[in-house]
């Protein structure tokens, strides 16, 4: 998609619709929101709706730094402590590793 052809309109409307997909657990959507008006948050010269563009793309990126600490933590923890967790720790995996641990 060409954002240089869309109207700034348009642009805060994408920008929203991104943000708030966001919360439905798809912090991809917050990703490709950062990327995407990054430049027009806070490179271009100014316009109307570019201060509601910079709040959401900085809302944005906080939430998928959250969501990516929250991710590591919780992915670190179960490599740990996936063996001492006997039974649970495999029922929490699609895949089962083989051998001892």
């Amino acid at each position: 998609m060409n954002l240089e052809r869309v109207s700034n309109e348009e642009k805060l409307g994408l920008c929203r619709k991104y943000y708030l997909g966001g919360f439905a657990f798809l912090p991809f959507l917050w990703l490709v929101n950062v990327v995407w008006f990054f430049q027009d948050a806070f490179i271009k010269p100014a316009y109307t709706e570019q201060l509601q563009i910079k709040a959401y793309v900085k809302r944005s990126g906080l939430g998928l730094a959250v969501w990516v600490a929250v991710l590591t933590t919780w992915i670190t923890i179960y490599q740990h402590y996936r063996s001492q967790w006997g039974e649970m720790g495999d029922y929490l995996s699609f895949t089962i590793p083989l051998g001892i641990p």
